[in-house]
């Protein structure tokens, strides 16, 4: 280090003392931190296990400033107990849980008896749909909607207050089915687009939400089939920190009692996590997509809509998830 620069840094210190280090950034050309990103988390966690690896990549990330997670769809007063449990075990009970609107839901709750090991709340969870509302009026233009769910909650908060609702920066999701569906690899010709669960459980909020004017960044199925291979899960569970010994549990519940027979989680949920994170590993195209009386999400021609990942960065996603669960180690 030059004479100069020894000075430069000397200078830096000395007003930083005091009030002057607010603006010597910009005075000086040396660049300040980015600010982080405010997003409240919409979560179904509990059924697949794809909500609790994409929560756990979030939680203790700088980059976001998660102003609370809902609950949302089927059982969400157990839901909040889960994320309650979750949230403690990341340090981070400092974040509000709100409870999205019940609803009947066939899916099997594979992780029930890890969410039951929370106790019940001694109060009731507030509104999810009063708590979003509060959050986007407090913060115009500013908040991020992660959503990781049928979008109940969204419908609900679109029948509630659309200005309010309007007030959002952006909602960022998983769900939907353009070109690829469940069947597709990855690998060979694409068998076509199916209805995709988290649309097909909620059409009619999924049609409100398409239509709000909100802007949407979609991560369908052809951007979100990302596999955690034994590999991964055996370097994740044998690190024996407090979040991974968590994911293990709730695995090895969902392994057993998801119906599906499924071994191999696939993590569907962690690309939009990694998205917000990260715009670059999943770039997108702006596209048009109409929602079906079927579920179906269907391209077709006229302003877009949308902005839509339709191909991840899969090992950069996997490596964002690996690298921020281990270095807690």
């Amino acid at each position: 280090m030059t004479r100069s620069m020894l000075r430069i840094a000397l200078l830096f210190r000395i007003l930083c003392a005091g009030a002057a280090c607010a603006v010597l950034p910009a005075a000086s050309g040396i660049a300040a931190p980015a600010a982080a990103e405010k997003v409240i988390i919409d979560t179904d966690i509990g059924d697949d296990i794809d909500d609790a690896f994409a929560l756990a990549a979030a939680l203790n990330d700088p980059r976001l400033d998660i102003l609370g997670v809902t609950a949302a769809w089927g059982d969400t007063g157990l839901r909040v107990r889960q994320l309650q449990r979750l949230l403690s075990i990341a340090g981070r009970a400092d974040i509000p849980v709100a409870q999205g609107p019940a609803t009947p839901n066939t899916t099997p709750y594979t992780q029930k008896r890890w969410a039951e090991g929370q106790p019940v709340p001694a109060a009731p969870a507030p509104s999810a749909v009063d708590f979003i509302l509060d959050q986007a009026r407090r913060h115009p233009g500013q908040v991020t909607l992660i959503s990781l769910a049928p979008p109940s909650t969204l419908g609900a908060l679109i029948d509630r207050d659309p200005a309010g609702f309007a007030k959002l920066k952006r909602v960022v999701m998983m769900g939907g089915s353009v070109y690829a569906g469940y069947d597709d690899t990855g690998y060979g010709p694409l068998k076509g687009p199916t209805p995709e669960y988290n649309i097909f459980s909620d059409i009619p909020a999924a049609k409100k939400l398409f239509t709000s004017g909100v802007p949407l960044v979609v991560m369908p199925l052809d951007s979100t089939r990302l596999k955690l291979d034994e590999v991964k899960r055996d370097l994740l569970f044998a690190a024996g920190a407090p979040m991974t010994d968590a994911l293990a549990l709730m695995y090895h519940q969902w392994r057993h009692l998801n119906g599906w027979g499924q071994i191999t989680p696939t993590l569907f949920d962690l690309v939009p996590v990694a998205y917000v994170l990260d715009p670059k590993l999943c770039p997108t195209t702006p596209l048009r997509l109409v929602v079906g009386d079927k579920g179906e999400t269907t391209p077709v021609a006229g302003p877009a809509n949308a902005q839509v990942c339709l191909k991840e960065d899969k090992e950069g996603i996997l490596d964002l998830l690996m690298n921020g669960l281990l270095a807690q180690h």
